[in-house]
């Protein structure tokens, strides 16, 4: 032959590939994120731009392209492409909090000056709209028997359905019943407003009243219980329904004891998240409650307040005291909505079965 073999001398090993690839040390991505938020500054600083949004999204691409790179030259293009996918994941994090907390701080900084005792205790009756004084009583009050109301009515009838398409339904009628739902869903709720004033008002002839806003809001909130209830029943492993239905455990029976009580945590958390969409609505209860600034305890006669709507009358009018009122409001709507999640969550921990042995 005319080319010769090369013998490896006696004794010697191959070189063998390493073991582990190289890997960037635990304290990059902060180290990029904390270079991307000065390059982004510096940038928009030297570019002339005011608006911090600008910066910061700005840092953001930074971020995703400088990790991509860095990543790339350490530890190869596959693992650069896991880490972008994280890096994208973590921005979008940041965008959505961002603004949150910003939402959160300035309601928090401009309602805490004007909420105290009077301000929770007293109404806006014999107070100029225009002139410092008043209170949230009747908005709350209102705000409470409303919510209250749309949740007795609705939330029942939503997880009745919800259980009905889970457990039972499989023909035309469940069919129907979804596609409905899938359609309520998506109402305005100035439609729900006004199907309830054409009905309630105008044919039966009922005036305004908490209860003609809380049928209104009933309708929003019941597709959202029957959707998220739906979910959380199909979440049931179904070992849990053969085996109580093999010790000759009755259907309807089995769902109460073991479907419903091993769903609750998430049924619960689904009421609360409809609660939360109908606690905000205000074109409802001012086509059907009218607002007042009295006091009203009876939620079946007369007109009503709510705090949604007194947000915006306050904030219509315009002087400092009327707006100073309208963020005290906001953050009394918050915080009613935010214990309500709290309450919510202690009484489906409650109530859940216990996973111990």
């Amino acid at each position: 032959m005319s080319h010769a073999i090369q013998e490896r001398p006696v004794g010697t090993t191959a070189p063998k590939p390493p073991l582990a690839q190289a890997r960037l040390p635990r304290w990059t991505p902060a180290a990029v994120a904390a270079g991307s938020i000065a390059a982004g500054c510096g940038l928009g600083l030297a570019a002339g731009w005011h608006s911090k949004v600008q910066w910061g999204l700005l840092s953001a691409l930074f971020f995703v392209l400088v990790t991509f790179a860095v990543t790339t030259k350490v530890e190869g293009a596959r693992q650069a492409k896991d880490r972008v996918a994280t890096s994208l994941v973590w921005v979008s994090f940041v965008l959505a909090v961002v603004p949150l907390l910003s939402l959160a701080w300035v309601t928090l900084s401009k309602g805490a000056q004007v909420v105290d005792g009077y301000f929770l205790s007293h109404s806006m009756n014999g107070v100029l709209d225009t002139e410092p004084g008043g209170g949230v009583y009747h908005a709350l009050l209102g705000t409470i028997e409303q919510v209250g109301i749309a949740t007795a009515i609705a939330a029942p009838i939503g997880l009745l359905t919800a259980v009905y398409l889970v457990e039972y339904g499989g023909g035309t009628l469940a069919k129907a019943v979804t596609f409905f739902v899938d359609v309520m869903t998506g109402i305005p709720s100035i439609v729900a407003g006004l199907f309830i004033l054409a009905t309630w008002n105008l044919l039966l002839g009922f005036g305004p009243s908490g209860f003609a806003g809380s049928m209104a809001l009933a309708i929003l909130m019941m597709p959202v219980v029957v959707r998220s209830t739906e979910e959380m029943l199909k979440l049931v492993p179904n070992e849990l329904r053969e085996a109580s239905l093999a010790l000759g455990v009755p259907k309807w029976r089995t769902i109460l004891k073991v479907v419903l009580p091993t769903a609750i945590g998430g049924i619960t958390t689904g009421v609360m998240l409809a609660i939360a969409r109908i606690t905000g609505e205000t074109a409802p209860v001012l086509l059907l409650v009218f607002g007042t600034k009295l006091i009203n305890p009876n939620p079946f006669e007369g007109a009503q307040s709510s705090l949604p709507l007194y947000v915006y009358e306050q904030y219509a009018v315009g002087t400092d005291a009327a707006v100073a009122r309208a963020w005290g409001a906001a953050l009394v709507l918050i915080a009613f909505v935010m214990i309500l999640n709290l309450v919510a969550r202690g009484i489906a921990r409650w109530k859940a079965p216990k996973t111990g042995r």
